[in-house]
């Protein structure tokens, strides 16, 4: 789950993500989101995680700022809160 927390993670706590590959393609991703409806009422963390895309955008954010920006932007969250989500 997407969290922001106060404090840099561990690398212990970052561990897990990590080894988890990022090899959705971009097209894989349109395609889980276009499986589900009704995304525009949802928050950002409700969007990720009915689409499937949680453990993908947790390593995107780390790995891969870009991926995780497109991530966010294929979900139809809007430029302003993006910057800001992947700027944490």
């Amino acid at each position: 789950m997407l969290r922001f927390p106060a404090t840099s993670p561990s690398r212990k706590t970052l561990a897990p993500i990590l080894e988890r590959p990022t090899t959705m393609t971009e097209q894989e991703i349109i395609k889980a989101i276009s499986k589900v409806e009704g995304i525009g009422g949802m928050t950002v963390n409700e969007r990720l995680y009915v689409c499937g895309l949680m453990d993908e955008f947790d390593k995107a954010l780390i790995v891969d700022k870009n991926k995780a920006k497109k991530i966010l932007e294929l979900l139809g969250v809007d430029k302003p809160s993006i910057e800001k989500i992947v700027a944490k």
